[in-house]
């Protein structure tokens, strides 16, 4: 009868292992997928980089797309069974460790609003939320150390060796490092006097020294993008003067504010749309860097060539 009894609880301890395995593994699964399936997505993970203080776009996506890739070969470990008490739980554990560190680090900083963007936007999660959720998942890692009884399989070696390469390639082919981060050449006199024709008017005068000026649209979806780039490059690197000149109705204000954080960069809201135009030219965002009233530079491919790298070169 007792060994009836411990068969019993054998199979009931391996088959609720295996669901917890099953589940902690589908989450990195999503966790990795929800942030490389968009470029939005994308765009917002790769850019927490640049506000934890890496200066480089290119740097930032590079650090990105390598966390992405380690959170899918963390996926396809635990579910191919891979060395899962010799490395792939202890590595979860130091993972999530890390994760839960950095989410302390955004909640002391920025409080706990937004979305940490562990989810990309396929599921919002404040830092709180996140950290509790790391949390359960450093529960279950644990319990399965303890309830789930691996058997080591041969030629695990070379199963590393696939799913590493698989693992780490996936997130650079399925959305292509942009290397293009270096402003393009201008050299063009735009008249910012237009700026100082109604009140109010920007408290500094843009029209001496060098500023890198974005001309945006309160409604325009990639100049929101922009802006929120703007705002964490302002708050990690406030000596870069930025300064963000928006059109469009009151009525948007607050909405473009509540998506992009970007209030705390000094802006102006320019509801003169003729002059706007001469100044920004047909489209926006338009992003020039400006040296004593002339455009010296310019953001072509707007949020992509806002590299801190290059504006604190171009500072100098």
């Amino acid at each position: 009868m007792d060994v009836i009894n411990q068969d019993k609880f054998f199979i009931v301890k391996r088959i609720a292992g295996f669901i917890l395995l099953f589940a902690l593994s589908a989450t990195f699964f999503f966790s990795a997928y929800s942030k490389i399936h968009s470029e939005n997505a994308f765009d917002n993970f790769q850019w927490t980089f640049l506000d934890l203080g890496v200066s480089s776009m290119l740097v930032a996506g590079i650090i990105a797309r390598v966390m992405i890739g380690f959170e899918f070969m963390l996926g396809l470990f635990l579910l191919a069974h891979i060395f899962l008490k010799q490395f792939t739980f202890k590595a979860v554990i130091v993972t999530l460790l890390v994760f839960i560190v950095y989410l302390a680090f955004v909640l002391l900083k920025q409080g706990n609003a937004g979305d940490c963007g562990c989810f990309g936007d396929k599921l919002a999660m404040t830092p709180l939320q996140a950290i509790i959720k790391n949390v359960i998942m450093m529960v279950v890692t644990v319990l399965l150390m303890f309830i789930y009884d691996v058997r080591p399989y041969k030629y695990q070696e070379y199963a590393v060796m696939v799913t590493c390469l698989v693992s780490f390639s996936a997130p650079f082919l399925l959305n292509n490092i942009f290397i293009g981060t270096h402003p393009v050449s201008y050299h063009q006199p735009i008249d910012l006097n237009l700026l100082y024709k109604y009140n109010p008017a920007p408290e500094k005068d843009l029209r001496k020294g060098k500023h890198i000026i974005a001309f945006m649209s309160l409604t325009c979806p990639h100049c929101k993008k922009a802006a929120y780039l703007l705002h964490v490059i302002h708050r990690e690197h406030p000596e870069i003067p930025v300064y963000i000149v928006l059109d469009g109705s009151e009525k948007y204000r607050e909405s473009f504010f509540k998506e992009t954080h970007a209030e705390d960069v000094p802006h102006l809201l320019y509801p003169h749309t003729d002059d706007f135009a001469l100044m920004a030219g047909p489209s926006v965002p338009s992003i020039y860097w400006i040296n004593n009233g002339v455009i010296e530079y310019k953001s072509k491919y707007a949020y992509y060539q806002l590299d801190p790298s290059y504006m604190l070169k171009w500072m100098k």
